[in-house]
């Protein structure tokens, strides 16, 4: 993964959605045969950017758009519950933006 991936991934250890993201992640690539790549960004990391410092876990970002739709969050660390990206949101996204 180089920092030019249009794919990006913010997440941290622990938060139960993340390896679903990642599936969701690899499944919308694979269908429209794109390359199986993507940056990864770990919100732990004393060296993650700003930009992403309000996010929360996880988050898919195309071209840095979150992909659902909803941006930073207001305070503090969160991960998402219920609400995650799925193939179908991810594939959308993608071919939105480069389709």
């Amino acid at each position: 993964m180089n920092r030019t991936e249009p794919l990006e991934l913010v997440y941290f250890r622990g938060c139960p959605g993340v390896e679903a993201a990642r599936a969701a992640i690899r499944a919308a690539l694979g269908t429209l045969g794109l390359p199986i790549s993507w940056q990864e960004w770990d919100l732990d990391d004393p060296q993650l950017p700003a930009r992403l410092q309000a996010l929360p876990s996880p988050t898919v970002l195309v071209r840095g758009h979150d992909v659902l739709g909803d941006g930073p969050i207001a305070a503090g660390r969160a991960c998402r519950a219920g609400d995650l990206p799925t193939p179908e949101i991810i594939a959308a996204a993608l071919e939105q933006k480069f389709g």
